[in-house]
């Protein structure tokens, strides 16, 4: 007899009994969540939906009986969150708290939490620090991933933008991120040159922990390519944890489904200041809560201070 799956405690099981075989994804999460069609495809198209350890990120797939649904219990909570403040209509700047990490007079390095774009949204990080710092004018340099976290670079003026623009073509600009993957990573170092985009791309990885399961890496940049370390490292076979575009697409281990998101932080940022010559720009991100968590959560916890 096949023994029964084990569910990890942080995360919503919802198994399929006969009268809802059939129903589309979107209509069966919406109905058992208590979420509008609308937040429940929104669910489905962050891929954090897994049927029978499957991620599966089409709304109208269709059910079986005895198909088992994991869904992480937070990313329910941050949906029925958002479905409430929806409902009170909560100002952009309002919702979230943006830390500043670095300041000077022509610049900004913000903490970017996950979850909210950079920019160009009226809920993005530089909607937020626009009225949380009162710089009308401030304009983010670069971007992150919305699910990416840790220092991001702001210009006050237009004319700090562009000087910074200019500054962010050459590579005179260190960008560390640290990242957790699914697999022991072999290597202590190693240099990832794999072109992207027809563009000449370049990640230095450095091993700081590894268990049998997952592994702590720190990753330089050389170069800024879209998704470019979430790619890199799919590309040698060891994706990043949470990553539901370029991650694993099933997963045994039932921890893999307990991650709301993909564990990529930008830790460290340093420039020239392209405002003032002689000085530079540095700012350090420390590891967020839920970043740290994943590490405990695969036996790597010692590492999560750093």
């Amino acid at each position: 007899m096949r023994a029964a799956p084990k569910f990890a405690t942080n995360v919503e099981v919802l198994v399929v009994n006969r009268p809802d075989a059939g129903k589309p994804l979107q209509d069966f999460l919406a109905a058992r969540l208590g979420l509008s069609r609308r937040a429940a495809k929104a669910v489905i198209d962050g891929r954090s939906v897994w049927v029978n350890r499957r991620c599966v990120w089409i709304a109208h797939h269709a059910l079986k009986t005895g198909d088992a649904i994991e869904i992480p219990k937070a990313v329910v909570a941050a949906a029925r969150r958002q479905a409430g403040s929806a409902k009170t209509a909560i100002a952009p700047e309002e919702r979230k708290h943006v830390r500043v990490l670095v300041e000077t007079p022509d610049y900004i390095v913000a903490d970017k939490p996950a979850g909210i774009l950079a920019n160009e949204d009226p809920k993005s990080v530089e909607a937020i620090l626009r009225v949380q710092v009162k710089q009308p004018n401030l304009q983010a340099v670069h971007r992150l991933d919305r699910d990416t976290t840790g220092c991001l670079l702001f210009a006050k003026t237009y004319a700090a933008y562009v000087a910074a623009v200019e500054i962010f073509k050459t590579r005179r600009v260190s960008k560390t991120y640290a990242a957790i993957v699914a697999g022991s990573f072999p290597y202590a170092h190693q240099k990832i040159d794999t072109p992207l985009d027809d563009q000449p791309a370049v990640s230095i990885v450095t091993r700081e922990a590894a268990s049998p399961d997952a592994s702590f890496l720190r990753v330089r940049i050389e170069t800024g390519r879209t998704n470019q370390i979430r790619r890199h490292l799919a590309g040698v076979r060891y994706p990043i944890v949470g990553d539901r575009t370029f991650g694993l697409k099933s997963a045994r281990d039932p921890r893999l489904m307990t991650v709301p998101r993909q564990m990529l932080h930008a830790t460290a940022l340093a420039l020239p200041d392209p405002m003032r010559k002689g000085e530079e720009i540095k700012a350090h991100s420390p590891l967020p809560a839920d970043f740290r968590s994943a590490l405990k959560l695969f036996g790597m916890g010692k590492r999560s201070g750093r």
